[in-house]
């Protein structure tokens, strides 16, 4: 679909370590908006891949079928995540609680020079302006709440043992998940939005992730070269790692 904002765009997704990638990325665009969808299956438990790809097309579906610009982009979010968790329930209807297929998920929604964005789980988004990280979400984990709390310091999330214990993502338990959804940021020319799994940031610096900003590289070049350093850095443990960006060109 052709849109009409003056963005540039990029996404990866590496299956790095694993058998199978259960990561699913997508970008969806209307004429004058753009959504960063980025779903991660969660692989301990069962049909990780089918989860991340459910979740994936329902929020894609819902933003197709809704006007845009859209009115309400945080609603919007909001019920679109709603009804990723809701068929993920469904789709674990028949299986054990323990074994029932689950997901986080980031997404991002761009229009009229602005960016909000919503995340579950420990899928997170990131907005680079020049050359540092501006803002960053802050994953619905146990090792996140223990730094909330003061009990640890972020030196020590690395190898915490809980480190990849999320506190609340899409499927599993019919409850609605908690979720983050931001207000309007707005943006300016060169600033970067980037919507990843796990497997990107786990083993990455904010100043890795800030070379995003580099309005000199094009965007695809420099998303690949940032994965295929994440997989290096988590050597023969290299979890899937999947990404999707939007360079703001010119903002309206």
């Amino acid at each position: 679909m052709r849109t009409n904002l003056q963005i540039e765009l990029a996404e990866i997704s590496l299956i790095g370590d694993r058998g199978e990638n259960q990561d699913r990325v997508l970008i969806a665009t209307g004429e004058d908006c753009a959504l960063l969808i980025c779903i991660d299956g969660m692989g301990g438990h069962a049909d990780g891949a089918k989860a991340a790809e459910v979740a994936s097309q329902t929020i894609a579906q819902a933003f197709s079928r809704v006007s845009q610009p859209l009115i309400d982009p945080q609603g919007f979010m909001h019920l679109a995540i709603g009804k990723a968790h809701n068929n993920l329930v469904a789709l674990g209807s028949e299986q054990s609680m323990d074994s029932r297929p689950r997901a986080t998920c980031a997404i991002c929604l761009v229009q009229d020079g602005a960016a909000y964005w919503a995340h579950v789980g420990d899928s997170r988004l990131y907005l680079v302006r020049g050359a540092a990280v501006k803002e960053r979400t802050r994953d619905h984990s146990h090792v996140e709440l223990l730094l909330r709390e003061g009990l640890i310091d972020e030196t020590e999330i690395a190898d915490h043992p809980m480190r990849n214990y999320v506190e609340c993502c899409l499927g599993g338990d019919a409850r609605l998940p908690g979720m983050t959804i931001t207000g309007q940021k707005r943006l300016l020319p060169g600033d970067t939005l980037l919507a990843c799994t796990d497997g990107m940031w786990s083993g990455l610096e904010d100043d890795s992730i800030a070379a995003l900003g580099d309005a000199q590289a094009k965007l695809p070049a420099a998303l690949r070269q940032l994965a295929e350093a994440a997989v290096r850095v988590c050597g023969p443990y290299a979890d899937n790692t999947s990404a999707v960006a939007l360079r703001m060109l010119n903002p309206v």
